[in-house]
């Protein structure tokens, strides 16, 4: 998860910076293009045998989910401040908690509970209760975060029979043709000083969900999820340092509050998790 986190911090800077060029469907598209080669590469090293999975449908479902999250996502990047971005995104766990319920059948622990509780208070602080939010881009970033949930779900159900490497090369495969039809309708091509964004963009992107396919194949979902709150304050810093976008104090309460869910919660799966003796026999 730590590796996670700084991917998608990489990948908020670079889709930040690209978007003063390209569309958000040219940002998806160039993103999936770069991984697509990465992820070739690697499995020409690794073995193509990775290509190979039983759960096309899953995939297919996962990514159009995905797709449509990170299209409100990058769309929110372009027009609202980062910390406002990731805390509306992070509406992301309670939505999680329901589908994998119903598609995982984990069990909704009072940790877990907890942990989704503390969170969204903390994303509440943030957003500045009774602070009207009308731009576009905060609905198109909340109705991201149920994207993100159901991405996150299905890659659960996915990582139980498919290598990290297999679902990253069918993101890219699927996605690909999704970003390509509506970047062509207005396309633009993208300057050398934009490159490098777009490769960050595309790395990162790959870095994050290897990182996080690794984690939900060790954890649950409802675990595993909520650690992602800490994108909030180190989305603020960045914000500051980079764009000279204020860090309130509402920042800092909410910080509070999501880091004591996430402790919360990993206190609690570790409480149940079976002794080492338990585990040897």
């Amino acid at each position: 998860m730590g590796g996670t986190l700084a991917s998608f911090m990489a990948m908020a800077i670079g889709g930040r910076e690209a978007a003063a060029e390209l569309t958000t469907f040219q940002i998806l598209f160039f993103r999936s293009v770069v991984g697509l080669v990465a992820v070739s590469l690697l499995l020409r090293r690794s073995g193509w045998r990775y290509a190979a999975t039983q759960k096309l449908g899953w995939h297919v479902l996962r990514n159009a989910a995905h797709f449509g999250g990170q299209y409100g996502w990058f769309y929110g990047l372009a027009f609202i401040p980062l910390a406002e971005v990731f805390a509306i995104e992070f509406t992301t766990p309670a939505w999680t908690a329901l589908f994998a319920a119903l598609l995982l059948g984990e069990r909704f622990t009072r940790s877990r509970l907890a942990a989704v509780v503390f969170g969204i208070a903390g994303v509440w602080v943030i957003l500045r209760p009774g602070a009207a939010v009308v731009h576009p881009a905060a609905l198109a970033v909340l109705l991201a975060a149920a994207g993100y949930a159901l991405s996150h779900a299905v890659t659960k159900k996915l990582a139980a029979t498919d290598a990290p490497l297999t679902i990253l090369f069918y993101m890219t495969l699927v996605q690909l043709p999704l970003g390509f039809v509506p970047a062509a309708l207005h396309w633009t091509t993208p300057s050398a000083a934009t490159w490098p964004w777009i490769l960050l963009v595309g790395l990162g992107a790959l870095s994050a969900h290897y990182c996080m396919a690794r984690a939900l194949k060790l954890a649950d979902a409802t675990v595993v999820v909520p650690m992602d709150f800490l994108r909030v304050p180190l989305s603020a810093v960045l914000g500051f340092a980079l764009y000279d976008e204020r860090i309130e104090w509402r920042v800092l309460a909410g910080t509070a509050l999501i880091l004591a869910g996430t402790l919360l919660n990993i206190r609690g799966d570790l409480d149940r998790a079976p002794a080492p003796a338990d585990r040897q026999a």
